[in-house]
């Protein structure tokens, strides 16, 4: 036993929650179940916060020499992470042919965020689009039709209108709809803007379109459902949001497909899931997190750490982890498992979010992610709390990128 412990391999595994559940739990589970098969490793999950938390600690573990082992951080951190020269390409691992049928597996849509300059950085694990969550019930109260959900931008409006409730007293008790703009503000509004046709960044990560005039438009859509009292003033809380549609605060509300199984076991009530309304078209971005492995780890321990990341993509667990938390199952091989058919067989909504993913694009990522990203999001807070204009916001936000992108021009 002292000999096995001794020729043992430990691998450090840095991973964030972002959405209500047991994820921490189910992780433990599979590295519980990777080591047991794995006797020579030993996966250690160190739960690190939100993905903002684990993406500082990570680097500033990788700059005082001693980082994870493997991470699972946010797609977008790809450009930062190789800024940093803190991770290798996944490429290095591949060597059999099944390696690459592996890598080959999964869905171009989150592959988008995981390759640059011809190599690949990340693995896709816990992976999203956004997906718009709807009160049955409610929609029954307010005489819509409980099995559809609005299917285009002047659709949503008008449903909120119907589904806005107020009090004697004039204040608001139930919202029409509420997307949220704290945590994760750029995400929710690049869904705006791809709708009217806009792309935030370009492929290389080093240039942005804020003042886009249709991306000006997109902001416009949204401060004006809280002008027309149908949507929360200001800030929406990102972690109250599915609780507010729990306690019938709001009647819809825009979140990732990573909280489907939060929702399916805490709404007291039948609620459907949907595709994000369209405007001039339909869309989403794809969210969530990869696997990454770093650079100031042993060989042996990097070796480790790709054989678990091979491990838990595989198609049965990521079947199992799509049920047990309703992320997207990375890989259309894990759709074709037994468990996962019979799960949308039972439970359609499971598929939704998948089936957006034709109509999805790369989540928002430049170099200098976290300061481009801040800029965006005081941006949009600026004018979601009437601090200013959308026009305004748009365009500050524009020259702050600018200023910080121009020397990876």
């Amino acid at each position: 036993m002292s000999a096995m412990a001794q020729a043992q391999t430990e691998i450090s595994f840095f991973y964030p929650v972002a959405v209500g559940g047991t994820i921490a739990k189910y992780i433990d589970d599979l590295a519980g179940e990777f080591t047991k098969e794995n006797p020579g490793v030993k996966v250690t999950p160190i739960y690190a916060g939100s993905y903002q938390d684990t993406i500082v600690k990570a680097l500033t573990a990788h700059k005082s020499g001693t980082p994870p082992v493997t991470s699972v951080l946010l797609s977008t951190d790809m450009f930062t992470l190789i800024d940093e020269d803190a991770i290798v390409p996944i490429d290095n691992f591949v060597k059999t042919a099944d390696d690459k049928a592996w890598l080959g597996g999964f869905y171009k849509a989150f592959m988008a965020n995981s390759q640059t300059g011809g190599k690949t950085w990340g693995v896709p694990f816990q992976r999203s689009t956004i997906v718009l969550y709807y009160n049955k019930e409610l929609f029954k109260a307010a005489g819509l039709d409980a099995n559809k959900a609005p299917a285009t931008w002047a659709e949503m409006a008008d449903y909120a209108r119907k589904l806005t409730r107020k009090d004697a007293s004039g204040k608001v008790t139930q919202y029409g709809v509420q997307i949220p703009s704290s945590g994760f503000p750029y995400w929710l509004f690049q869904a705006l803007a791809v709708e009217n046709d806009a792309i935030l960044a370009n492929d290389a990560g080093n240039a942005v379109k804020f003042d886009d005039p249709k991306v000006i438009e997109a902001l416009q859509y949204w401060v004006d459902l809280a002008k027309q009292g149908v949507h929360p003033a200001g800030v929406v809380e990102w972690g109250t949001t599915p609780k507010d549609f729990f306690e019938k605060k709001v009647a819809m509300m825009w979140t990732t497909t990573g909280n489907l199984t939060n929702v399916k076991n805490n709404a007291k009530f039948d609620f459907g899931v949907a595709m994000l309304p369209a405007g001039k078209r339909k869309g989403s971005p794809t969210g969530g997190g990869n696997f990454y492995i770093f650079k100031k780890s042993t060989p042996a321990q990097q070796e480790a750490a790709f054989k678990f990341v091979k491990w838990v993509t595989q198609p049965e667990r990521a079947a199992r982890w799509s049920i047990e938390t309703g992320y997207v199952a990375v890989s259309e091989a894990a759709y074709a498992t037994d468990a996962l058919r019979k799960y949308g067989r039972d439970f359609a909504p499971a598929l939704v979010a998948r089936d957006q993913l034709p109509f999805s694009i790369a989540e928002f990522s430049t170099h200098d992610n976290q300061r481009v990203t801040k800029a965006l999001n005081d941006g949009l807070q600026a004018a979601l709390t009437g601090a200013k204009t959308p026009a305004q916001a748009m365009q500050d936000a524009q020259k702050e990128a600018d200023r910080i992108l121009k020397s990876y021009k």
